[in-house]
């Protein structure tokens, strides 16, 4: 049987692009039922690209790393293609394979320019393979390392695209406090979307309102209450780092776009942020909640915000019955 074609990739491509064309092809010249481009984010591996007509499974979806192929896969454990992984001992106790039927596992690194791990070409299927599949893994590695070129690529073409529009968003500064103002927000937000969606790079959008606000602009002035957003404003952004976003939303409200940023992660910004509020005698409700491809920005800052307003009604409770 002649040898396929291989698909036409450009290092200029974008990411996802060269990904869809690559599983596409595999789904049609290697004889597995599912194949991804998955992404590791220090916690999860994520599904970019999916073709998948065995298992149900599609892109924007994950499960932990550490109970994955993969992770014995990348440490040197098991083989990078196994026609029938009941006949690898280091592919037997796998979470995965109490989950999902699997029968046949390719797993080949997708990595960063430095040699660091981004994620894997993945393939499954129910049914074992015959002993000679293996002789895809040339192919299989091919492909990969064009991926792996076209990542490097298309980040650091991102990259100079972001220096570029965080220059641009200069412009849309909140005046009392030189953050971004809402519409910077919004614009920062919008041109980060496709990129996460993109790379799955993980992130977390933060929600912080300060606490009885409009009390002290009633009883001690505006004036007073402009030097409290200003002392908040300072607090939270020098809780962050320089390519994260902060922004100034509303009138008491701040949004932060914590970027390479895993729930872990957040949580001990939160910490940091809580214990500088207490420091500089600030009161505050922060919610928080992680960037989902499923959902993408726009339902990370809504579940911030739900869970910001849900802090804040067990804060007044507590407050009451005090």
């Amino acid at each position: 049987m002649p040898a396929p074609e291989l698909p036409s990739i450009s290092t200029l491509m974008n990411f996802d692009e060269a990904s869809r064309i690559v599983v596409d092809f595999l789904k049609e010249h290697v004889p597995l039922g599912y194949w991804a481009v998955t992404r590791f984010d220090g916690e999860r591996q994520l599904y970019l690209e999916v073709r998948d007509d065995v298992y149900g499974a599609g892109p924007g979806g994950s499960h932990p790393w550490s109970g994955s192929f993969c992770v014995r896969m990348v440490a040197g454990e098991g083989p990078r293609v196994a026609p029938d992984v009941s006949a690898v001992s280091a592919y037997a106790d796998v979470p995965v394979g109490d989950q999902l039927d699997i029968g046949a596992y390719v797993g080949i690194p997708i990595t960063y320019g430095d040699g660091t791990l981004f994620g894997t070409l993945c393939g499954l299927d129910p049914q074992s393979q015959a002993d000679d599949f293996a002789a895809h893994e040339p192919l299989l590695q091919l492909l990969t390392n064009l991926l792996s070129m076209i990542l490097a690529s298309d980040l650091d073409r991102t990259e100079q695209a972001r220096l570029r529009e965080r220059a641009e968003l200069a412009a849309d500064t909140d005046v009392l406090t030189g953050l971004l103002n809402r519409r910077g927000w919004e614009r920062a937000l919008e041109a980060e979307e496709g990129r996460y969606r993109r790379f799955g790079d993980p992130a977390v959008v933060l929600l912080v309102d300060l606490d009885e606000l409009k009390e002290i602009n009633d009883t001690i002035g505006h004036a007073a209450g402009d030097v409290i957003i200003q002392s908040a404003a300072l607090v939270v952004s020098s809780c962050m780092r320089p390519y994260d976003y902060v922004a100034r939303v509303g009138g008491d409200e701040f949004a932060v776009l914590a970027t390479d940023t895993t729930v872990a992660d957040a949580q001990v910004i939160i910490a940091r942020i809580r214990e500088a509020f207490d420091a500089a005698d600030l009161a505050a409700s922060i919610g928080f909640a992680p960037f989902s491809i499923e959902t993408g920005f726009a339902g990370a800052v809504a579940a911030a915000d739900r869970a910001m307003y849900e802090e804040k009604r067990r804060r007044r409770a507590g407050n009451q019955g005090a």
